[in-house]
């Protein structure tokens, strides 16, 4: 397998990378992650600009039709950055809407979604799944022409700032797909931030209108394993930085006259700290590769949960000793390691923590 990124996908992953850099440092963001809003609809506007919210979506509403591979180098510099705006969240319910909405749908919302005016998300967590997607309770009736939904719905990224969330529910005995508008009657929420400052929401429907989408349980599997593969590269981006930041630290940091750097025992820490960086970055490349190319779901799935495993093993190793390298520094709200530790930490538990993810490659 080839580990390198084509010219175009290189030059995307250096465009992205340098915006971040210039307009995305840790200063604006924390300014950002501090502001009522908690992200920045000037970010979200230059992300669509530079056609990153197209990137996936059919070429017939505006998009460029790429896949997981081509979106790892943006996920990688998101990770880096440690960006705040709803992009995964955004894309993933854009993808529902593209494989099951119908041309109407289609035509309506995915090149406003191209354009960056309209944020998605997609609902479907709920209490005591433990991450099993076939675990739905919410349920979904007929009525008028249209569907109403009963249930509750918990962490769902990007909600607060979504117009429309992609949400499951069970329609008798099949799980099925249905897109709600965030402002709809009968809707409550409960909004907060997670760990690493990403608005979410707990949702609870109580008869609320929505409009049915094609597919089921194949197509969130299908889905939530791009997901996955995504997840895996963002935290790949964010180790990046923790082992870069790291090393530097060590070079600087001075004890006993001498930087600390040249002590043997830490030399072995931060050595180990890239080898899990480059591990992780090679089962995230697997993980891509195999969510758009699989022969079938069991091949796409095992690729997609060795790599999760390996990468939450490694957001768990890399994040820990950057923290202790830094010593009690790396602990401060001031120090970009810090939000690292909690970007790595979040990512190792989304869709799927190593625990799960050990038993689902063991059934198949």
């Amino acid at each position: 397998m080839n580990f390198d990124y084509n010219e175009e996908q290189q030059l995307l992953a250096d465009s992205v990378r340098r915006f971040l850099q210039k307009d995305y440092d840790f200063e604006a963001r924390r300014r950002i992650l501090a502001s009522p809003e908690g992200w920045s609809p000037q970010v979200w506007s230059t992300f669509a600009q530079m056609g990153l919210t197209g990137l996936p979506l059919p070429a017939d509403c505006g998009g460029f039709g790429g896949g997981a591979v081509d979106l790892m180098g943006v996920m990688e510099a998101c990770g880096d950055a440690l960006v705040l705006e709803p992009y995964l969240p955004t894309l993933l319910g854009a993808l529902f809407i593209a494989r099951g909405g119908n041309a109407e749908q289609k035509a309506a919302l995915l090149p406003r979604v191209v354009d960056g005016t309209l944020r998605l998300a997609f609902a479907h967590t709920e209490a005591g799944a433990r991450y099993d997607l076939r675990h739905v309770r919410a349920s979904a009736r007929p009525q008028d022409g249209g569907w109403t939904l009963e249930g509750e719905k918990r962490l769902v990224l990007g909600a607060p700032l979504a117009e429309r969330w992609v949400m499951s529910a069970r329609a008798g005995d099949e799980v099925a797909l249905f897109l709600v508008e965030a402002s709809a009657v009968g809707i409550a929420r409960s909004e907060y931030r997670t760990l690493d400052g990403l608005r979410a929401a707990d949702l609870r429907f109580s008869g609320a209108r929505a409009a049915r989408l094609e597919g089921g349980i194949a197509l969130i599997e299908e889905l939530t394993d791009f997901a996955t593969a995504l997840v895996c590269a963002d935290a790949v981006g964010a180790m990046k930085y923790a082992c870069d930041a790291t090393l530097e630290y060590l070079k600087t940091r001075k004890q006993f006259g001498v930087p600390i750097g040249t002590f043997q025992a830490l030399q072995h820490r931060i050595v180990d700290m890239y080898i899990s960086h480059e591990q992780a970055r090679s089962m995230a490349c697997l993980a891509c590769s195999k969510a758009d190319q699989a022969s079938d779901a069991r091949e796409r799935a095992r690729s997609v949960s060795a790599a999760k495993i390996r990468i939450a093993d490694a957001a768990r190793h890399v994040s820990q000793e950057a923290v202790q390298l830094h010593g009690g520094m790396g602990m401060t709200e001031e120090l970009k390691i810090s939000h690292t530790f909690r970007r790595l930490t979040v990512a190792a538990q989304l869709f799927g923590d190593a625990d799960h993810h050990l038993e689902r490659f063991a059934a198949l």
